[in-house]
């Protein structure tokens, strides 16, 4: 019993030993290059042959590098150049979403990956989005990507919904048709725009109901209000206020979706009711349109079936001219 255990023991130790290995010469080597690149190359600007204009900043940096951009590689491609200096402007006019720090560490990752190091929850949809603009960086955009859905939360829920405002809704044909549109806002996105839709979505039906404790009741020590003979519902409260801002496709598939579970179909029908009474007052005011939710029964059976939203432009009133 005792050879087993000190075997065992031998064995668990060589594995660790394996595992911290120090870096071998070439490691060692190729870490040194990359160092050397991000810190003489693209924080100095050392020995610089190209010029890159965006917005009101100017870089100092090297073609060789950007090249391993697709987007910039065409840009030195295609643009006058002064002498032995490539001078190229990046326009983002449209490009809204591509912040000056998302870009700013975009570049940077071309030279190193010690740019990793500086993409926080606050600015990493930003550089998604200038990752995904530059092309050929998917490490990059993964990790901005994880970076920006956990980042979803109560508190930054209004800047997402407001970025899932502007992506087109996907459509199967088997939900009330909703007009859709583009926008060149979140187009540069590509795939990680539907991404982050579910990712919100999900969110939004799964997430945070529990996370409000939806069906719970209030703290004890939350004075009653006056009248009230027991505690209000206070996560259904919290829901309510945040599904009244929520667009309106979105409103739709998170009502209608049965991953949405509160509780019994009928308290979910009286959970849309009661937000669409709320989005009267807000999100849906003045757009000329009605909200309804209707409870729709299957077949023979009388059955309670699923919750259904719809909403219908209002008719203008005519008014009749007297000859």
């Amino acid at each position: 019993m005792r050879l087993v255990r000190r075997r065992s023991c031998a064995r668990v130790f060589t594995d660790q030993t394996c595992c911290r290995r120090p870096p071998s010469l070439y490691q060692i080597h190729n870490e040194d290059i990359v160092s050397h690149l991000y810190q003489s190359g693209f924080q100095t600007g050392n020995y610089a042959d190209t010029l890159l204009h965006v917005r009101a900043t100017a870089y100092r940096l090297h073609a060789l590098i950007l090249s391993r951009s697709p987007y910039l590689a065409h840009l030195m491609s295609t643009s006058p150049q002064s002498g032995s200096q490539h001078i190229i402007y990046v326009n983002l006019d449209h490009e809204p979403e591509v912040t000056d720090e998302g870009f700013h560490h975009a570049l940077a990752y071309l030279y190193s990956g010690a740019a990793l190091a500086n993409i926080r929850p606050e600015n990493a949809r930003g550089v998604l989005a200038a990752a995904c603009l530059l092309g050929r960086m998917d490490d990059l955009c993964n990790y901005a990507y994880e970076i920006c859905r956990q980042s979803i939360s109560l508190e930054t829920l209004p800047s997402w919904l407001e970025f899932v405002d502007a992506i087109p809704a996907p459509s199967d044909g088997s939900s009330t048709p909703i007009i859709d549109h583009q926008h060149p806002r979140t187009a540069v996105f590509g795939p990680y725009a539907q991404r982050l839709r579910e990712d919100v979505f999900n969110f939004l039906v799964v997430t945070l109901p529990n996370l409000v404790n939806y069906g719970g009741q209030a703290t004890p020590t939350t004075p009653l209000p006056e009248g009230a003979s027991q505690h209000p519902d206070a996560g259904r409260e919290t829901l309510l206020q945040v599904f009244s801002r929520v667009p309106f496709d979105l409103f739709k598939a998170a009502i209608e979706s049965p991953t949405f579970q509160l509780g019994s179909v009928h308290s979910r029908f009286k959970f849309a009711k009661d937000a669409i009474e709320l989005r009267k007052q807000g999100i849906a005011r003045g757009t000329g349109a009605e909200e309804t939710v209707v409870l729709a029964f299957g077949g023979n059976t009388g059955q309670t079936g699923d919750v259904l939203v719809t909403r219908k432009l209002r008719r203008r009133q005519l008014w009749k001219v007297g000859s």
